[in-house]
């Protein structure tokens, strides 16, 4: 190799290994962004719905909790029953598509259960009201009242296992950002 041409290659083989490593670190910054972005999404998902199904269920566990106080008639409660159970057909879609990382799947799981759980609150309250419409008496309606009562309380644990499923999910949002080079803004 001629001597004169060392100087020039010197100066392109460093160029070359600095390009190489901005190209690296432009990729991990992209990632990183991507990632970030994701789980910001997944944030204002969860949190969106973990208060719209809060408000959904409240109105519902008022009513319910009227009719196990014997405030309203059981068959008044029947609009109530179907639209919360459409609300937690909607919510259950809606949270199976949330998006977010892999690492957000058991998050989502568990609110798919917890809204099961709601689902499954609504069949007893929608047994016990039957039961009580019918004009049953003694043993029968006694079997209609546990029923409401133990599909008010499991609303109630329903809805405190949603918080808490969808506050654990964005605690994990916030374990994240904190490794996170960056943080998107709040809008």
């Amino acid at each position: 190799m001629p001597a004169g041409l060392l100087p020039l290659l010197l100066p392109l083989a460093v160029f070359v290994v600095l390009a190489g490593a901005t190209a690296v670190a432009v990729r991990r910054f992209w990632r990183a962004l991507a990632e970030t972005r994701e789980a910001y999404l997944f944030r204002r998902g969860v949190a969106d719905l973990a208060s719209r199904i809060d408000a959904s269920l409240a109105g519902a566990i008022e009513r319910v909790d009227a009719v196990r106080r014997h405030e309203i008639e059981a068959a008044e409660i029947e609009p109530t029953v179907e639209a919360a159970r459409d609300a937690v057909r909607r919510y259950t879609a809606e949270v199976e598509a949330l998006g977010g990382p892999a690492a957000v799947a058991p998050y989502r799981r568990a609110l798919v259960e917890a809204l099961e759980r709601v689902d499954r609150a609504l069949d007893f309250v929608e047994h016990g009201c039957s039961v009580l419409t019918a004009g049953s008496r003694g043993g029968r309606a006694l079997e209609g009242e546990t029923s409401i009562k133990r599909g008010y309380l499991n609303l109630v644990h329903a809805r405190e296992a949603i918080a808490r499923h969808a506050a654990a999910a964005l605690r994990w949002r916030a374990d994240v950002e904190r490794r996170m080079p960056f943080r998107p803004l709040d809008g």
